[in-house]
Formats: structure tokens, C-alpha cells, sequence
């Protein structure tokens, strides 16, 4: 089993920053997909932003030039530097694993696709 823990949402103004972090314990995969996913009131969840097992980056057209996801190894945590937030960022941010890096492109880049979840992050971006 994999577990993850996000942290580092919170309430920004428009144009600020804030980093989210997910920390990931449990079993370990050589071929994977780790992404951030958001959902905000009444929309559906989406993809945002993935890294593969070969470190390739997946980001979509909306926060390209503002987020940036970044893992690192030996602490087994995921980050998204988010930059330039805008009102319509606001969303609860969950990060995910897939077992396998074809996860992290399109069209597979979906959670449905994803198998292991974190208990989500809440970001609001004030106006």
C-alpha cells in the first residue's frame, strides 16, 4: 500500500505564491505517475500537474509559467510551487500515484487512472 500526506495549502491573495508538499510512505514503485489533481465547487476534478518515474513533466496549459512539481527522492515528497495564483486556482489539491509513467501523459493523465490518493489540501486565492 502507498500512503500520502499533502500539506501547505491556505488562503493567498491573487498574484501570491504558496508550495504544496505530499509526502509519500509505503511500497515503492520503479515505473510511476505522481500528480497533483484539483477540484473546485462544482467542476470536475483535473489533472494539473505530473511527474513520471523518468522525470518527465506533465503541466496543463493553464498553470504553465506559474506551477512548477518537483520531487524529491530521498525524502520521498512531491512538490507543486504555485506562482501567480489566480482566483481560479481555488480548488482542494490532492496529490496521486499511478503505477506506471504513461499516467502522466495525455489522454491517461486522469484520475481514474490514479491509484493511491492523499486526503486533499485546500487552496483559496482571494481577489
Amino acid at each position: 500500500q502507498v500512503q500520502l500526506v499533502e500539506s501547505g495549502g491556505g488562503s493567498v491573495q491573487a498574484g501570491g505564491s504558496l508550495t504544496l508538499s505530499c509526502t509519500i510512505s509505503g511500497n515503492t514503485y520503479t515505473n510511476y505517475c505522481l500528480g497533483w489533481f484539483r477540484q473546485a465547487p462544482g467542476k470536475d476534478r483535473e489533472g494539473v500537474a505530473g511527474i513520471d518515474s523518468d522525470g518527465k513533466v506533465t503541466l496543463i496549459d493553464s498553470v504553465k509559467g506559474r506551477f512548477t512539481i518537483s520531487q524529491d527522492n530521498a525524502n520521498n515528497t512531491l512538490y507543486l510551487q504555485m506562482n501567480s495564483l489566480k482566483p481560479e486556482d481555488t480548488a482542494e489539491y490532492t496529490c496521486a500515484a499511478g503505477q506506471g509513467r504513461q499516467y502522466c501523459s495525455a489522454p491517461y493523465f486522469q484520475s481514474w487512472y490514479m491509484d493511491h490518493w492523499g486526503q486533499g489540501t485546500q487552496v483559496t486565492v482571494s481577489s
